[in-house]
């Protein structure tokens, strides 16, 4: 069996300040790249990640002309959008398992080749039973880039510059939603209805295109916990299997001691990829879930305000596809905005508690840079939908709806950022279990929004949303004074797990 070496591979409480697992000596080190080249890199992540937004929400705009077209009902089109949504959600937990084993940039490549096949199949369908199907194939393909995108820069960047640098990241993907009505509008009254379906063809083939030739893998086993966790695995059955279990048990021992070991190549196979084992040691953390659980909220609240608003701008503003997405770029504006102010505040903030604390500092410290947005977007959301409900001038809407857009991303930027913070070793799987909690969150808010809408109107929707995001930001505070004291228990939990 081929052997290569590799370095010590210890949990993070086993490592000491000077060698943690983030900072594990390893070959062509991304952390070392010029700032040229990480920036190329968090642009090619970014663009990619832009096609999830725009595919999202670019067929809104074409619902009439295909339902007479296809033939289709309306129930038949909103389950392309809520399965969509749902299944973009939950593909990152495998695609993630994937990028721990193999690498990110196989899976970019593939996921993407994967949505440009998907998107070529919807622009020729004759029925909407095959638009429905290969709906599905977009989203499982769109959904990679959204996920391990995030863990990419934790690979390249270090923790107190990742603020900034998620800010600039999720510009991209935010600002999607909103002009992919815009868009869309533009295609379908110039063309068709599958013109907006090639026109991802031509995106997502060029994106993956240029991650073939431009991209170079950021990916180093010897900084992923679950491919060592892997290696442990291969060592103990190969340990119980083979005439020379006692030559692996040394190495499996020098191994947990911290001791380079020379270790069996690993293969990925079926088995590798189980995306359950290191969810479950996600999710068992206190921490995690409930800023997982407060992050999908926001993110749900930034589906539907889009959804239910162009709605509101059809119906009581008699506006047609292409006025509807220029008012929620308003929206998609205010998303830019506080993305990179929220992530350069995010990092400011840090490097304040930081100096303040000896040098020393905790991911909940991050936290903190949520208050102000925690704070302002209630009330927003609140002005919003009753403006929203009186049907006033549309420059109030557009007002309201950039500020609900500011302060919701100024504080989702930062949960982000303390997930993969306080998750060493294991950002992609982190971001992508924060995939699924946005992705089933958003699906059951939008098959809720509609019926709640017109049962009570936009000015009652909004003040529950109202309520919502209020017991959303008390989450995110508590995990500021209590997370540090979870964390510490789960990894001494996991330590003793170990041993």
């Amino acid at each position: 069996m081929a052997t290569t070496p590799i370095p010590p591979m210890k949990s993070s409480l086993e490592l000491s300040p000077e060698l943690d697992i983030e900072h594990m000596p390893v070959d062509d080190d991304p952390r070392a790249w010029s700032p040229f080249r990480k920036n190329v890199v968090l642009c090619l992540v970014a663009s990619a990640s832009m096609i999830a937004g725009l595919a999202s929400n670019i067929q809104n705009p074409a619902i009439a002309e295909m339902e007479a077209d296809l033939p289709a009902t309306p129930s038949q089109i909103s389950l392309s959008i809520s399965l969509f949504i749902a299944i973009q959600g939950c593909m990152p937990l495998l695609w993630t398992a994937i990028s721990e084993i193999k690498g990110r940039k196989i899976v970019y490549v593939a996921s993407l080749a994967v949505f440009t096949a998907g998107s070529i199949v919807v622009s020729v369908s004759k029925t909407i039973q095959l638009v429905i199907g290969f709906r599905c194939v977009q989203a499982a393909g769109s959904s990679a880039v959204m996920a391990i995108g995030a863990a990419t820069l934790a690979d390249i960047f270090e923790p107190h510059e990742r603020g900034t640098k998620v800010g600039i990241y999720y510009m991209a993907p935010l600002l999607g939603p909103s002009l992919a009505p815009i868009m869309g509008g533009v295609l379908t009254t110039g063309f068709n209805w599958r013109a907006p379906f090639w026109f991802l063809t031509i995106v997502s083939g060029s994106s993956c295109l240029a991650i073939l030739l431009l991209f170079k893998d950021t990916f180093r086993k010897e900084r992923s916990l679950t491919y060592q966790s892997v290696v442990k695995r291969r060592l103990r059955v190969a340990a119980e299997s083979s005439a020379t279990s006692t030559l692996v048990a040394e190495k499996d021992s020098d191994l947990e001691k911290g001791q380079t070991a020379v270790l069996p190549v690993v293969k990925l196979s079926l088995r590798d990829v189980n995306p359950f084992p290191p969810i479950w040691i996600v999710l068992r953390r206190m921490n995690n879930l409930v800023i997982l659980f407060a992050s999908g909220l926001m993110y749900a609240f930034n589906f539907v305000v889009v959804y239910t608003a162009s709605r509101t701008l059809a119906s009581a503003y008699g506006y047609d596809p292409l006025k509807v997405g220029l008012v929620l770029l308003s929206f998609g504006l205010g998303n830019l905005a506080g993305s990179i102010f929220g992530g350069r505040w995010s990092d400011m903030k840090l490097a304040s508690l930081k100096a303040a604390n000896g040098g020393v500092s905790q991911p909940e410290m991050r936290l903190r840079s949520t208050t102000l947005g925690l704070i302002m977007l209630p009330p927003c959301v609140l002005a919003f939908g009753w403006v929203s409900a009186k049907h006033v001038h549309i420059s109030a809407m557009c007002v309201f709806l950039f500020f609900c857009g500011f302060f919701a991303i100024w504080a989702y930027t930062s949960t982000l950022a303390y997930i993969v913070d306080a998750n060493t070793g294991r950002s992609s799987t982190v971001v992508a279990c924060n995939s699924a909690f946005r992705g089933v969150a958003a699906f059951v808010m939008t098959e809720i929004a509609v019926p709640l809408q017109d049962a009570v109107g936009d000015g009652w929707s909004y003040t529950l949303w109202t309520g919502i995001l209020i017991i959303d930001g008390l989450l995110v505070w508590i995990v500021v004074r209590k997370g540090a004291e979870w964390r510490a228990a789960a990894e001494a939990r996991e330590s003793a797990d170990v041993d």
